[in-house]
Parts: structure tokens; sequence; C-alpha cells
């Protein structure tokens, strides 16, 4: 997994196997790079939407961060 600080263009490579889920990378982000950086203001992953969901929501429930939804249409 490669991660990229882009303010100060410093790459972390962590190395992880080819058939890791969202919990097990979510762990990986915390002790690798969350412990440096604390929340991040965007997330770029190049797998679906679906899987960065997944991982923004495994990371909030196991950093104790209550998400609350938006509702993007008022009538």
């Amino acid at each position: 997994m490669v991660v990229c600080n882009r303010s100060s263009k410093i790459a972390y490579f962590i190395v992880t196997t080819k058939g890791m889920f969202a919990k097990r990378l979510t762990w990986l982000f915390r002790n690798n790079v969350w412990k440096l950086y604390r929340l991040s203001e965007s997330v770029i992953l190049d797998r679906r939407p679906q899987f960065a969901v997944k991982l923004i929501k495994k990371l909030n429930r196991m950093l104790e961060i209550e998400t609350k939804l938006l509702i993007s249409f008022y009538p």
C-alpha cells in the first residue's frame, strides 16, 4: 500500500498481502500513517468508491469518531 502526503511530498510504502480487506488496511493505515499526521483532509483511492467508504467508516469506528451523514437534497 502506498500512502502519499501531498503537502510534504513524502510517500510511505506499507507491506501488505494481495487479498486484504478494509478492516486490515484500516489497521495498517492507523498504525503507520495516522499516528504521524492524524486525520487527512481528503483520501484518494484507486479502488471502487464503496471500498473507500468502508475504509473511512472502519477508521472512524476504530478511532471512536461519530460519523454523521449529510442529506444533499432539502425539499
